[in-house]
């Protein structure tokens, strides 16, 4: 087995196994938002805060690592390289040019949905700010996940 093969394996699986991870975390920040939200709860660091952080550092490892994958795999900017964008069927498309920009947007949207929280003083705008920027990449990263390669 030569050694580029041995990377891409590696990265595929952690980023593919991180996935379920990074959904989880998020779907948590969210339901959190919402619960603390429409609850009229205290925005607390114990719980409220280390939830968006963890959800918010996990988003951006996930993109590192699928960035890097995105350059070793046959499937990414390789698939571009070699086929042209012209020449990309609707799988190549999605792993090639959809997949990395709309989890980049989503990301973007994390943080800055992080951003801006942490200038709001009250609870309530804590968790709306929350519930609605996280909330917008994590139905961004649902919508772009190959589920068709991801869950076989």
């Amino acid at each position: 087995m030569n050694e580029p093969s041995l990377a891409y394996g590696w990265i595929l699986n952690l980023h593919s196994y991180l996935a379920y991870i990074v959904l989880a975390v998020l779907i948590l920040a969210v339901i959190n938002a919402i619960i603390g939200f429409f609850g009229n709860k205290l925005f607390t660091l114990e719980k409220d805060f280390r939830i968006s952080l963890f959800a918010l550092i996990l988003a951006h490892l996930q993109l590192l690592v699928g960035l890097a994958l995105y350059f070793v795999s046959a499937n990414g900017f390789n698939a571009i390289k070699t086929l042209g964008m012209g020449g990309l069927n609707s799988a190549a498309r999605l792993l090639a040019v959809e997949h990395p920009f709309v989890n980049i947007v989503a990301v973007v949207l994390i943080t800055i949905g992080w951003s801006r929280h942490k200038k709001i003083l009250e609870a309530k705008g804590k968790f709306k700010t929350i519930s609605l920027f996280y909330g917008l990449g994590l139905i961004l990263f649902l919508s772009r996940i190959p589920w068709g390669q991801w869950m076989n």
